[in-house]
């Protein structure tokens, strides 16, 4: 039996279509059970993979004296790391800023939010 001319075409669109799709679920992220959408680490799960490096940020003056900067730092949204800037903010007496930061836990991350703290 003969195959039809388009076969060859359609073959390889056919294996085409499979690596894109093999390549896309390559980079796939599994996220346990509750772990997953807006702000998994803090408090829905740990995040199984470790965040990239902070990005360097460019922040110019501050906006008036008592400013400082607080640095940006990675966010897990919609099954991903995302990097929310950082920005200017007026010190606090009596308190001190603690930074973001992501803490091992166990074979995940978790997200520790920055905040203030009494001194």
């Amino acid at each position: 039996m003969n195959p039809s001319p388009g076969t060859p075409f359609r073959s390889a669109l056919a294996r085409g279509l499979t690596a894109a799709a093999a390549t896309l679920l390559a980079g796939c992220i599994v996220v346990p059970a509750g772990g997953h959408g807006g702000n998994a680490g803090y408090g829905g799960g740990a995040v199984i993979v470790a965040p990239p490096p902070p990005q360097a940020e460019v922040y110019g003056v501050a906006p008036g004296p008592g400013y400082f900067w607080i640095g940006g730092f990675w966010n897990w949204v919609g099954g991903r790391h995302l990097w929310t800037g950082g920005r200017w903010e007026a010190g606090r007496p009596g308190y001190q800023w603690q930074p973001h930061r992501w803490a091992h836990d166990g074979q995940g991350w978790r997200a520790e939010p920055g905040r203030w703290q009494r001194r």
